[in-house]
Parts: structure tokens; C-alpha cells; sequence
């Protein structure tokens, strides 16, 4: 189930899976709207948005044109969009002035916020955020009432159910339950607690919280930005409860208080010095055929990269797109220490456009990984024994541990690789180099194996795996490949006694 919803959704591009679930919202309201349902009219809501869009769009391609870059329009869709449902729906021409100036700041905010190439904020949250402060600012001067904060009132109310649906399809496809949860959770709870605190009664005011707050709006569409993520699990939910407590702990601080997009923003700068703070130049040295249909390309950094072995890279290859985007995140296959980053990648007949502009590079071209990231690392203690089971390409994350266990303390190592045959098998010298124990399990029979290697007949199931790795109770398991096999192969290993199982799959693998 989880593998086939994962196949499905990965056939969409991440922002325009966040664009048409905003825009599908959007229909939704202008029905509620019509229907007399909710608030606002449908011109209302219908001329906001339309302002938001076109002025983020237009002061995208704009500034992209003046500063001689590509302008990603797909991702200005979201950003107009977003604006359009914090902002209170009107169609008063000054009110709407003021939406057009959001839309301009959020656009500008992505070339002007930035860090040696990387946005630092969300755009939409940073740019009302802004204009929230200057409405605080010239509350006691002839301005005041010419700007408008944000209200956050349309994805709350009579909208939510719709809400929380499109909340779980984006969710499902960046794979970022944990960080949306515990904000969620943390915003929730010091709602409800203040809500009682003022008198009310605990079950009104959980049901207030749920419906009327836009916590799950703010956490799944704008916390889960990707450019603007800390790169590890545990890094990500200390931003989360940070920005959870800044949307709801009530202070006030001259034009500042409590709200969510302060709290975002506040997570999106936690989270930049967490993680790579640069956007990184990589010159393309090499790239070779590592197993039929799978090629490795190899890149020099020009400056350095800070990643674990097992950790994942997004690659940006700016080209005329097919629709699927212009970046790819991959798992890097060289190990810290290596000097060069290595990724691998399967290119078949109909490759993607994406594809196909990496493999037409030639030696000395640059590209640009926009983050780096990941908790498939290895434990910190290497006497901890473990278990990598590898479907097809899944074995790119296993190729940069290996080479990094090679370099360190000795580690208790077995491999189990699934492929179609022996001669599938991506990095088999660095396999045999590695000393790991190595189970091919493929259809059909090798006629010779490696030194060291055994083989299982079949497919990987609980049983075969409690048979070819009797100790595996007391490894630590690690699962790589396509959603669909980490999703089998996660549950055999557990039914087989792993006592802890790790796993490693992207949407749209």
C-alpha cells in the first residue's frame, strides 16, 4: 500500500504536487464560498489569490531576468498560493495593493535572504511576517490600517476536513510525519492549555484548536519546505517544537508576538545553521557504467561538504524540463573522507529529462546540490553488528558506509543485495574489497560467485532471510531501494528478529 501510494505520488514533482493540492483547496473554498458556507466571497477569495499569484509569479520572472537566472515559476505558484490562504480574503483595491506588495517581498525574499546561494526563510512566512512588523510599527502613525497581517483564515473552519486531506497527500510524499506531528502536537497542546486557562472548557477548546487553528496548514505545506529543512530527524524536531512555541506562547515584543509565521521563520534560521550553509558548485570529473543500465557520476566539490556515510544529496541540473523538475535527490555513494561526491543512478531508454541532462554533461560542467541531509547513518558504536539489505540501485547508500567502515574501527558486517542476476550488481569490487559477508538473492543460480559471497533463490522474504542470516535478532537492520521493496523487505526483517530496522526510500524513486 504505502509503496504503490509512494509510486503514485513520486510521478509529480514536489512543488507541483504542493501547487495543485493548494490550488484544488482554493476550488473548495470559492464552493463553501458560493454555497454560503463559509465567510468570504467568492470575489474575495478568488481576487486575493489572483493578486498573490500574479505579483510573486511576475516579481519572480522579474528579478530572475535582472539577475541572469532560471526563474522557477512552479515554486512562485506555491508561494502566491500560500500567501493567498494566510492573508484575509478581500477585494478592497488598497487591501489588495498590500497583497501585491507580500507577493513582491516574498519574491524578492528568495534572491535578497539568502546565504552564498541558499534562501534562508520560507517566502510567503517571511514576507507577511515582514509586513506584520510594519503594521506594528506604524500602528500609531497616519498609516495605520493601511497594512494588513496575516489571518490565517481560510485553511481553518469549514475548510478544515479538506484541509487535513490535502495536508496528508503532502506529507505522504516528502515523508515528514515526525516534524509535522510533533508541531502539530507541541501548538495543540499549548493552545488547548491556554484556551483552559481563560475558562474554557478542555473539550471545546481541543475542538476549537482543531479546526479554527492552522496548525496542520503551517506544518505540512510550509514546515516541510525542503530548502529550508535542518538535514537530520532530531535537528528537525527541535525546530519544530521551536516554532510551535513561538506560534502559540503568548509575549509580545514591540511589533513582534506570537503567531506561526514567526514561528517559521524562527525554525527556517534554527534549521540553516544546522544544516550545509551554502549552496554547493560541483564540477563533474567523471561518470562510468557500474552495472548494466546504472551510472555513476563523480563530481569535485568546489567547496568542501559536510555529510555522514549513508546521508542523501539534491542535485539541481537547470535544463528544459519534461515537467518532473529540475532536481533530483540522490544518496551519495562516496564516503566523507573521499574528497568527491559520487552519485548513482539507473538512466533507462526514456529517462527523464532530468536524466538525460546529467548524462549529457561533459567532464568539467558544474551543477549545484541545494541541500544535504538524512538519518540512514550508521550507529555510533561500531561494535553494534549489522544487516544491509540492498534492492537494486538502494545499494548507492551501502557503497559510501562501506567505504567509510573500511577507513575506521572494524565493524560486524553482512550484506544481502536483491538483483536480478550477478552481473546487476552495482559496485561488486567495492563489495569484495569490503570484507562484509555478501547474500545475492536473485532467480537465478550464479554460475560462480565471489570469495565469501553466498546465494538465496528467490525473493527476499522472512524466512530466507532467518535462513541465510541466523544471527540476524541481534543486528541492526538498514533497508535501501524503491519504496516497494523497502516496504516488503522492512517487514520480513522484523518478522526474521532484527531488533531495529532503518530504512532509506524517496518518493519517486
Amino acid at each position: 500500500m504505502i509503496g504503490t501510494l509512494d509510486r503514485a505520488l513520486g510521478r509529480i514533482t514536489m512543488y507541483r504536487l504542493v501547487w495543485l493540492t493548494l490550488a484544488a483547496l482554493l476550488v473548495v473554498a470559492l464552493g463553501y464560498s458560493a454555497a454560503g458556507l463559509i465567510f468570504f466571497t467568492p470575489i474575495e477569495i478568488a481576487a486575493t489569490a489572483v493578486v498573490a499569484i500574479v505579483s510573486t509569479t511576475g516579481a519572480t520572472w522579474l528579478i530572475a531576468r535582472l539577475v541572469g537566472s532560471p526563474a522557477h515559476l512552479e515554486s512562485s505558484l506555491v508561494t502566491g498560493l500560500l500567501i493567498a490562504f494566510l492573508l484575509f480574503p478581500t477585494s478592497e483595491p488598497r487591501a489588495l495593493l498590500v497583497v501585491a506588495l507580500i507577493g513582491v517581498i516574498a519574491a524578492a525574499s528568495k534572491y535578497v535572504l539568502v546565504w552564498r546561494g541558499r534562501h534562508l526563510f520560507n517566502p510567503a512566512a517571511v514576507a507577511v511576517l515582514i509586513v506584520g512588523i510594519a503594521q506594528g510599527l506604524l500602528q500609531d502613525t497616519p498609516f495605520a490600517g493601511s497594512l494588513t497581517a496575516a489571518a490565517w483564515a481560510l485553511p481553518t473552519g469549514a475548510l478544515w476536513p479538506w484541509v487535513l486531506l490535502g495536508a496528508l497527500v503532502v506529507v505522504a510524499r516528502v515523508r515528514r510525519w515526525a516534524i509535522v506531528v510533533v508541531f502539530i502536537a507541541v501548538a495543540g497542546t499549548v493552545s488547548v492549555l491556554n484556551s483552559v486557562m481563560n475558562g474554557q472548557e478542555p473539550g471545546a477548546a481541543l475542538s476549537l484548536v482543531l479546526t479554527a487553528y492552522p496548525f496542520v496548514f503551517a506544518g505540512a505545506f510550509m514546515l516541510t519546505e525542503p530548502l529550508t529543512l535542518a538535514p537530520r530527524r532530531s535537528q528537525q524536531l527541535i525546530v519544530a517544537v521551536v516554532a510551535a512555541l513561538l506560534t502559540t506562547v503568548p509575549f509580545s515584543l514591540g511589533p513582534l508576538h506570537a503567531s506561526p509565521e514567526l514561528g517559521l521563520v524562527a525554525g527556517n534560521a534554527i534549521a540553516f545553521f544546522f544544516g550545509q550553509r551554502r549552496r554547493l558548485s560541483l564540477e563533474l570529473r567523471s561518470s562510468s557504467v557500474i552495472a548494466p543500465g546504472i551510472t555513476e557520476y563523480r563530481f569535485a566539490p568546489r567547496t568542501p561538504v559536510r555529510f555522514e556515510a549513508g546521508q542523501w544529496l539534491e542535485l539541481d541540473v537547470p535544463h528544459r524540463s519534461d515537467g518532473r523538475g529540475s532536481r533530483r535527490t540522490f544518496s551519495i555513494a562516496s564516503a566523507p573522507a573521499d574528497g568527491e561526491i559520487a552519485v548513482a543512478m539507473r538512466l533507462p531508454e526514456k529517462a527523464s529529462s532530468f536524466k538525460r541532462a546529467l548524462a549529457g554533461l561533459e567532464p568539467g560542467a558544474v551543477v549545484r546540490a541545494t541541500s544535504v541531509g538524512g538519518d540512514f547513518v550508521l550507529p555510533a558504536d561500531p561494535a553494534t553488528p549489522l544487516l544491509l539489505v540492498a534492492g537494486g540501485i538502494g545499494i548507492t547508500p551501502f557503497a559510501s558506509q562501506l567505504t567509510a567502515i573500511a577507513a575506521g574501527p572494524e565493524r560486524d558486517v553482512v550484506v544481502v543485495y536483491a538483483a536480478a542476476r550477478l552481473e546487476d550488481v552495482a559496485y561488486r569490487e567495492l563489495l569484495r574489497a569490503s570484507g562484509a559477508r555478501v547474500v545475492l538473492v536473485s532467480p537465478e543460480v550464479p554460475d560462480r560467485l565471489p570469495e565469501g559471497w553466498s546465494h538465496v533463490a528467490g525473493r527476499i522474504t522472512a524466512e530466507r532471510l532467518a535462513d541465510a542470516v541466523p544471527d540476524a535478532p541481534r543486528r541492526v537492520g538498514f533497508v535501501s531501494g524503491s519504496p516497494a521493496f523497502v516496504d516488503s523487505v522492512r517487514g520480513a526483517l522484523r518478522s526474521a528478529g532484527a531488533k531495529k530496522v532503518r530504512t532509506d526510500a524517496f518518493a519517486g524513486y
